[in-house]
């Protein structure tokens, strides 16, 4: 069903690259667009044999060719070829050049040129509800996330299992970023406790017995590989004291969900609501990139634990969104919203909840959850 199911991300004429985790569907897409391009795929032990050794041959390869449109899959395992790219297209032969990634950690790493601007980023992100239209299923969606790679498959709980531990073999201990893969494993883990939450870096590093230094090493490892994001606290203007700790979340909450260990002490809905903060946190990123980032995502907290889960701020809109995994709303349920509101009058207050209508408390507009992603399109503004 992946497959079928077109994407949101729009081909571009100029040279770019295509970031994304793995899963995403980066090669599906790319060869459905451009079906008649070169393809370098860096994943095939050969090619990658033979570009490591000499990144020049890449030259001779696409002189050689008559194809517009050259892909560069995973480009970030031979990062030298950047160079070579570099210099064909200074060179000015009429060629388009994809490259596509999951990481940038290593090309970052390797200090190469990442093409000078030369060309624009992009990044491909989970599906969101409105790319997969009467094919989204809203409580599928809680349990197992949005990745094309886990919805297309007929068993995805399994592939859910199996994700992390790729990644942690293929990404993590092949390219060497970390000394003892025991150690990363139990962070995968102890952060999944964090999800959706203010992120204590001393907290994580005590539950999963490494040093604190380590730990922020770890957290900027998955932020390269692009499976974690953290959000920083709004403060613009503030007129009351804020916190300074970041939120942390698992770009899908599928993955979220397969990381999260429960047992008796683990209350259902506890992890319920962190992973339905996940999934609209994970569809703002997605719309605000695909809009091309006009705007910016925090969240609000002040010390006396008054709190908003997104501020969405930018060029376009102010949005103050509060997520709450209920289906009937309180009137202390908008305390947080009606807070900011007091202090940010030019803000859009909006509340996100598991009911079946829409409403309006309190001045506040009160959005199904369903509809709100549903709504939450790329090509529009004006959700609410």
């Amino acid at each position: 069903m992946a497959d079928l199911i077109p994407r949101i991300c729009k081909p571009i004429e100029e040279s770019f690259f295509l970031f994304g985790p793995r899963g995403t569907g980066k090669t599906t897409w790319l060869k459905l667009k451009f079906p008649d391009a070169l393809w370098v795929d860096l994943l095939e032990p050969d090619l990658f044999r033979t570009y490591s050794a000499k990144a020049e041959r890449l030259s001779e390869v696409v002189r050689g060719s008559n194809k517009k449109v050259v892909v560069v899959d995973e480009v970030q395992r031979v990062p030298e070829l950047l160079n070579v790219i570099h210099s064909l297209i200074e060179a000015k032969l009429g060629i388009q050049f994809i490259l596509t990634g999951s990481s940038s950690r290593k090309l970052k790493r390797a200090g190469v040129d990442m093409l000078a601007g030369r060309a624009i980023k992009q990044t491909l992100h989970p599906f969101m509800a409105a790319e997969m239209g009467k094919n989204f299923n809203f409580d599928s969606a809680l349990k197992y996330g949005l990745l094309p790679l886990v919805v297309s498959s007929p068993d995805p709980q399994k592939v859910l299992k199996t994700y992390a531990a790729l990644y942690v073999r293929e990404e993590v201990q092949m390219e060497g970023f970390v000394r003892n893969v025991g150690n990363f494993s139990r962070f995968l883990e102890a952060a999944s406790f964090s999800h959706g939450s203010l992120l204590n870096i001393s907290n994580v590093a005590r539950e999963c017995e490494v040093e604190r230094k380590t730990v922020e090493g770890y957290i900027s490892i998955l932020e390269d590989l692009l499976l974690a994001f953290r959000l920083p606290i709004f403060s613009k203007r503030a007129k009351r004291a804020a916190i300074f700790h970041p939120k942390f979340y698992y770009f899908d909450t599928g993955l979220f969900r397969s990381l999260r260990p429960s047992g008796p002490l683990d209350r259902p809905e506890e992890i319920e609501g962190s992973a339905l903060e996940g999934l609209v946190a994970q569809h703002l990123i997605a719309w605000n990139s695909y809009r091309g980032e006009r705007n910016k995502l925090y969240f609000w907290h002040t010390p006396s634990g008054t709190e908003v889960d997104f501020v969405v701020y930018g060029e376009e809109v102010f949005w103050a969104v509060e997520v709450k995994n209920t289906s009937n709303i309180r009137n202390e349920d908008l305390k947080s919203l009606r807070a900011f509101k007091e202090d940010y009058p030019q803000s859009s207050p909006v509340f996100i909840y598991r009911g079946k209508q829409r409403l309006l408390k309190n001045g506040i507009v009160c959005i199904p959850c369903v509809e709100f992603l549903t709504c939450l399109h790329p090509n529009k503004v004006k959700i609410f």
